[in-house]
């Protein structure tokens, strides 16, 4: 039975060398593409791929974003997300968005593979690194970075520390300025945070983005 695969990356020179190597077994068939966040929804919606295979980092919303509309939208969907980041916080975000797995970018080749295999049986697959770091973090004492910040919290404080004004956000969140403007007021306030700058210094340290952007 041929595993039909939705890929979503903003590169095309990386899609181009995923699909080659999913492509390389017998069960898997990239059955369709995306660059975008937006594109990677409006895909999925029109083909329903077996496994949607989603970067996290997409020019105009980030993999979790477009997870939590597809699951929002299809509650069975089966959704795989792989990144460059390693910390936890976004492996957690991908998890409670919804995603069925999280693999790192650094992972072996073969990696990738065996978690689409897994995600498109209905189980869940973390790549050995972050699973590792994800127990770790679960351990008495230790929390989850961000956890007090809702998905719809973490994702307007994702998209400011990037630099996005209040109406590029609220185009790419479907929102309205006002409630974007509210979202930002309440990270601000559960980050303890004092001014715009200060959110992006503690993105920075965190890691959620480069310190030339994204």
């Amino acid at each position: 039975m041929t595993i039909r695969i939705m890929l979503a990356d903003d590169h095309a020179v990386v899609r181009e060398g995923y699909r080659r190597l999913l492509e390389r077994t017998r069960d898997i068939e990239v059955a369709s593409e995306a660059a975008s966040g937006e594109e990677a929804y409006r895909t999925y919606c029109a083909t329903e791929p077996d496994v949607g295979v989603i970067d996290i980092n997409l020019p105009d919303m980030s993999g979790v974003e477009v997870t939590r509309r597809i699951v929002a939208r299809d509650p069975a969907a089966r959704i795989l997300v792989f990144s460059m980041h390693e910390d936890v916080v976004f492996a957690s975000r991908a998890l409670q968005a919804g995603a069925r797995g999280y693999v790192t970018k650094s992972s072996a080749p073969d990696v990738l593979v065996d978690a689409v295999r897994a995600v498109a049986e209905g189980r869940t697959y973390l790549s050995h690194d972050v699973a590792q770091k994800l127990a770790l973090q679960l351990m008495p004492g230790q929390t989850v970075p961000f956890a007090d910040l809702s998905p719809r919290e973490f994702e307007v404080f994702r998209l400011l520390a990037e630099g996005r004004s209040v109406g590029e956000i609220a185009r790419a969140l479907s929102l309205s300025p006002k409630t974007v403007s509210n979202y930002q007021s309440i990270v601000k306030q559960k980050l303890e945070a004092d001014s715009s700058a200060q959110m992006v210094w503690i993105a920075l340290r965190r890691g959620l983005v480069g310190a030339g952007g994204q």
